[in-house]
């Protein structure tokens, strides 16, 4: 694997973590055999899954809810809850028969009605869900008895059996949504682990579901997502013993993880998209040129490098291990010269930019840091505002209060999932073509992957002629953890955990 790692000074701070988890000591977290102390990189917005597009929420209910069907270990779609399924020629009636046996973690017995209401919660225009987009070809969903469920599309739906693997597509107990249950600090499913109880800002404790439906699964009795939002501290923890895995992993802590025997890493290229995303609502960056400008006046590889601890190089709106990538990474080189041309042109160069940079996650903050050294360089001046999680999902990608910012997009296991909030300015950048708007509807209705593949790239390749984001690159991912953590696996599209076999040697 290529890895390009710049070497950068960081003071570690001499920390105590230990008061932080169940146990309180190093003896205690490393006895506790059954118990899964997981450093976690920040609060979730909310733990509804239909109410979100966090991932810090997806990551936590991927142990909590099970889907119909879900993404096994090599990324090909398989049965859960649903154990078979079958298309009509036409692919409007798709028909699932479900598991028998499953239960919720309040004691309901799992059937079709679950099904139905679950997927009727998250269709309904008052609940609001940002997912209801996903779900749009579907006419009606019936439920021809207790064990069957059968979509009844409008039109074929490419990504359907995407959307009900991915976590928004969770199903809940029917009896609690027409109770209207608050699932967003309550969270029921038939998953892995049930849900004990948040503490923002410390942790989420899930324990066994002792009547899970996979036999002698899950292994462990509990896991504890400790919040934990600074790099050294997680690190510290997983070197100490107090901490089993760790979700953040700074550039300089990667040989000191790898020298030590007592720990490990979990390595591989990410099915993330990194960027500097703008509002093209704004002027100046309106102006076609100084969208171009700011993408001339990023190094992207010393993003990567140094904020992200390595990756690939990317220009368009896709990670570079997807199988409808298409390389438009040399369309804007870093080239300051012509950034500063461009900037000069447009006459931006006496504005000030809003760069607004979720604070809990630092490799953003490092990334913004030098986004703006980069941008003063060419004539741009940007001023960071740094904002919590919540806040920034409230006010930045639903309310668009920004100029710029730094996020990354996850991975998904259909690209429409990734492209259709294009198909209208309703998204945060306030980008759309009609071109690419046609490509995307094109694409989702067509099967075969050669000319699904070829809608796609025209979609792909407006976005990378107009910019409206900076497409940094897919970063190298690491997860490290002890060395007696065996059976963890991380979703590569999803990019969310899967602990139903995780157990200690």
């Amino acid at each position: 694997m290529k890895r390009i790692i710049q070497i950068v000074a960081v003071t570690m701070l001499a920390v105590s973590i230990y008061p932080l988890y169940a146990g309180g000591s190093r003896e205690r977290a490393e006895a506790a055999g059954d118990v899964l102390q997981f450093g976690f990189s920040g609060n979730p917005n909310t733990l509804d899954p239909q109410a979100t597009e966090g991932t810090l929420t997806f990551q936590v209910l991927r142990s909590v809810y099970d889907t119909l069907v879900e993404p096994d270990r090599d990324g090909r779609i398989i049965a859960a809850l649903a154990e078979s399924w079958e298309v009509s020629e036409d692919n409007l009636r798709w028909t699932f028969r479900l598991r028998d046996g499953v239960r919720f973690h309040n004691g309901d017995a799992f059937t079709a009605e679950d099904v139905a209401a679950t997927f009727e919660r998250l269709r309904d225009p008052v609940f609001g869900s940002p997912h209801a987009k996903e779900l749009e070809s579907v006419r009606e969903i019936l439920t021809p008895d207790e064990r069957q469920v059968v979509f009844v599309l409008e039109e074929p739906y490419a990504p359907l059996l995407s959307s009900l693997a991915t976590g928004w597509s969770a199903i809940l107990p029917a009896s609690l949504v027409a109770a209207e249950h608050d699932f967003a600090a309550h969270p029921v499913g038939t998953g892995p682990f049930r849900f004990e109880q948040w503490i923002r800002d410390n942790r989420i404790s899930l324990v066994r579901n002792d009547d899970y439906w996979m036999p002698e699964l899950p292994y462990l009795e509990r896991v504890n997502f400790n919040i934990i939002t600074e790099v050294a501290v997680q690190v510290q923890g997983v070197l100490t013993g107090d901490l089993h895995i760790i979700d953040m992993v700074g550039p300089t802590d990667i040989p000191r993880i790898e020298r030590d025997p007592r720990t490990k890493l979990d390595t591989g290229l990410s099915s993330l998209v990194m960027v500097l995303a703008m509002n093209t609502r704004r002027e100046p960056l309106d102006d076609l040129r100084v969208r171009q400008a700011i993408n001339h006046a990023v190094d992207k590889q010393a993003i990567l490098d140094v904020a992200y601890a390595g990756g690939e190089v990317i220009g368009t709106f896709m990670d570079y291990g997807d199988p409808y990538y298409v390389d438009f990474a040399d369309l804007y080189p870093h080239d300051p010269q012509t950034a500063r041309r461009l900037v000069e042109e447009a006459g931006a160069g006496q504005a000030t930019l809003d760069l607004v940079l979720p604070q809990n996650y630092e490799p953003h903050v490092r990334a913004g840091e030098m986004y703006q050294q980069m941008l003063a360089e060419v004539g741009i001046d940007a001023r960071i505002r740094l904002v919590d999680w919540s806040t920034w999902l409230s006010d930045v990608y639903a309310g668009a209060n920004f100029d710029l910012t730094v996020i990354v997009h996850t991975g998904k296991l259909d690209p429409d999932s990734r492209l259709s909030m294009f198909e209208a300015t309703q998204n945060y950048v306030g980008w759309s073509h009609p071109q690419a708007a046609e490509s995307i509807r094109a694409a989702r209705r067509t099967a075969g992957f050669e000319e699904r593949r070829e809608h796609y790239r025209r979609a792909l390749e407006l976005l990378a002629e107009e910019v409206p984001f900076v497409f940094v690159g897919s970063n190298f991912r690491y997860i490290a953890m002890r060395e007696n953590v065996e059976g963890f696996h991380m979703d590569g599209k999803l990019d969310t955990y899967d602990l139903r076999r995780v157990r200690f040697r």
